[in-house]
């Protein structure tokens, strides 16, 4: 058996990163079909936004050089219309909010700061800077600069700006296919009986729905046969999938199989084994078109492991640009003692701006339930042994556990 060197958290995510193959297959979505999808292509401004001058507010639009003196309102502009540029000396428009701004008048005043105002005029303050409350055309989008970057993730304010351009649809990556996997000759399904000395499955279920709280769909194919050869030709079988998911039967000295049928398949292993608590029995590779995913066999190690390590991948894989952990600061809560020597994924809660251990931090990496307890995790160091109270660090949101960067959208 190939037995590679284990990693530290650090060098096993930015390799994986740096190795996953690329989706290539693009489709066209609707808008309404897009959120959480990721474009395949830039999209540049087809349409200045604002495509024309309009106003602000509702107010007085005037020339600059008219300021502090008596106006009379020679027309009244709506939203929707089209105005000609009609004013006289001494002249100015009483205009609505989002309403044209025609090219004699460069300055708009609210109505609240005027006084005198009648029907036929209005007094202008004096001081009122040039250029206030007036939207130019294309000072918010210009014609022919990008718009989105390929690779950016699309939230609703994407959408909306898609829609801004009079596009109905985007082109994106197309869907990863995944394939999960569950092993173990103890594990029986939901919908089976189980015997005292069986369980049910949970990983396989818990990594789906993980998955699909992140956008990916999966496949469930069961549980591993109990033969070496049977194996093989299952795994041979996945190799059309994007990823293969897999929980259990990597660890060193096990009787399990599983990794001997992933070399037997090409195997191109770039890990086998992380230093982590939980979830050392950790792998990762490329098994021809497939990214292999095997990850540890207690439940809770493998749900901390798909969050830190797999769903960052898949959204690299699917072309997102600039994937990271979403951090936020907070204080500890109580004291927290650990072992050190590698790095610790702690659960925990947050009350008022502090993090308190889930339990204290007494858990086993087999157990459910303080997945349920906590909304937040934390990751510590190798070096880290003791932390006092009130101690500054930054925690993880269970839920929402990565962000993106999209350099476009940045001032």
């Amino acid at each position: 058996m190939v037995k590679l060197d284990t990693l530290s958290l650090k060098e096993a995510l930015g390799l994986a990163l740096e190795n996953a193959p690329l989706k290539r297959e693009r489709e066209i979505v609707t808008l309404d079909r897009a959120l959480g999808r990721i474009l395949a292509q830039e999209v540049k401004v087809r349409k200045n936004l604002p495509s024309f001058d309009n106003s602000a507010m509702d107010g007085f639009a005037f020339r600059y050089g008219d300021g502090g003196k008596r106006l009379r309102i020679a027309a009244t502009i709506f939203a929707g219309d089209r105005p000609e540029a009609i004013l006289e000396e001494g002249e100015c428009y009483r205009i609505m909010t989002g309403a044209q701004v025609p090219a004699d008048a460069d300055t708009i005043v609210p109505i609240e700061k005027c006084s005198d105002v009648t029907d036929e005029a209005v007094t202008i303050p004096e001081g009122i800077k040039r250029g206030s409350n007036l939207r130019k055309r294309g000072e918010e989008l210009d014609v022919g600069t990008t718009l989105l970057e390929a690779g950016t993730v699309l939230e609703p304010s994407h959408i909306a700006l898609l829609s801004s351009q009079g596009l109905m649809a985007a082109e994106v990556t197309a869907p990863l296919r995944i394939a999960v996997l569950s092993s173990g000759d103890e594990i029986r399904e939901p919908w089976e009986e189980a015997e005292e000395d069986e369980i049910y499955n949970a990983n396989a279920f818990g990594i789906i729905a993980l998955l699909q709280r992140y956008g990916f769909a999966a496949e469930y194919h069961g549980r591993i046969p109990d033969d070496r050869e049977s194996t093989v030709a299952m795994l041979g079988e996945l190799k059309r999938y994007d990823v293969i998911f897999t929980s259990g039967g990597i660890s060193t000295g096990e009787a399990d199989f599983l990794y001997e049928a992933f070399l037997a398949n090409g195997l191109e292993p770039l890990f086998h084994g992380v230093n982590v608590k939980p979830g050392r029995p950790t792998m990762m590779g490329r098994m021809g078109r497939s990214f292999v995913m095997a990850m540890p066999g207690n439940p809770l190690a493998t749900m901390l492991n798909i969050l830190v390590l797999a769903i960052p991948v898949l959204f690299r894989m699917q072309g997102a640009r600039s994937v990271r952990h979403r951090r936020f600061s907070a204080a500890m809560g109580e004291v927290l003692k650990l072992r050190g020597g590698r790095s610790e994924m702690v659960l925990g809660r947050m009350r008022e701006g502090r993090f308190f251990p889930t339990r204290g931090n007494r858990y086993g990496s087999g157990m459910l339930t303080p997945l349920a307890e906590s909304d937040v995790l934390a990751i510590f160091g190798e070096e880290v042994r003791e932390l006092p109270e009130g101690t500054s660090i930054e925690v993880i949101p269970l839920w929402d556990a990565v962000e993106f960067r999209n350099d476009s959208q940045e001032g």
